[in-house]
């Protein structure tokens, strides 16, 4: 069966995966961005974007491996755009253009329906409103034997990981603190969980470690 995984998921050493007062300004929270400067400066990051340049050091081999045998991905709503409740339109088309970098179905848990979207370079997002078992389900169909991948947001990594559903999980932990935000790990117990730490390496400007979950 494919694998359920999180990748390049950031954390300050205090544990925050976002900062606070998200909003279509900050849709990583205050000094959220801090978060992700390690993958700001990649090679996988500037590619993406359509960039040449970009540092090949370890910080983006775990980038790179992110994106490695995905089929799908699971995003939580308010990874896809700041909309909340009820759609009331369906103007908001994501935060990536035209051309969101997935290049695969993206499944986006929310409990109001909308219809697929298509864009263009082959993503197509999928509006899921009876939950992670159904969107797990749902992905790894459209996956075709390949992984799934867990997007988040924080909230939605946390949902999947106290129902045991996540198989592997890389955290980039950033040494900065954020002070305030959404917690990751917050009283989740991931060794009563089954989940146990089995590599880390020191990048270029985060540490990475990789969770797997055993039996």
């Amino acid at each position: 069966m494919s694998k359920l995984r999180v990748q390049s998921f950031s954390i300050s050493i205090d544990g925050f995966g976002a900062g606070p007062d998200q909003d279509l300004q900050n849709p990583l929270g205050v000094n959220g961005p801090e978060l992700m400067e390690w993958f700001f400066h990649s090679r996988v990051w500037r590619s993406m974007h359509g960039q040449d340049g970009g540092e090949t050091g370890i910080d983006n081999a775990a980038a790179a491996k992110g994106f490695d045998n995905i089929g799908a991905w699971i995003l939580g709503r308010n990874m896809f755009g700041p909309v909340r409740g009820p759609w009331r339109d369906e103007s908001w088309r994501g935060w990536w253009g035209e051309e969101p970098p997935y290049h695969v179905p993206v499944f986006v848990l929310t409990h109001h329906a909308r219809a697929p979207l298509r864009m263009a370079g082959g993503t197509e997002f999928r509006f899921v409103t009876d939950g992670i078992h159904s969107a797990l389900t749902q992905a790894r169909a459209a996956a075709g034997g390949r992984d799934v991948r867990l997007g988040g947001g924080v909230a939605t990594v946390r949902e999947f990981l106290r129902a045991r559903l996540i198989d592997e999980m890389h955290l980039a932990i950033r040494p900065v603190l954020l002070g305030r935000g959404e917690h990751l790990l917050q009283g989740i117990d991931l060794r009563a969980l089954g989940y146990e730490c089995v590599q880390q390496a020191a990048g270029e400007r985060a540490t990475h470690v990789f969770i797997v979950k055993r039996g």
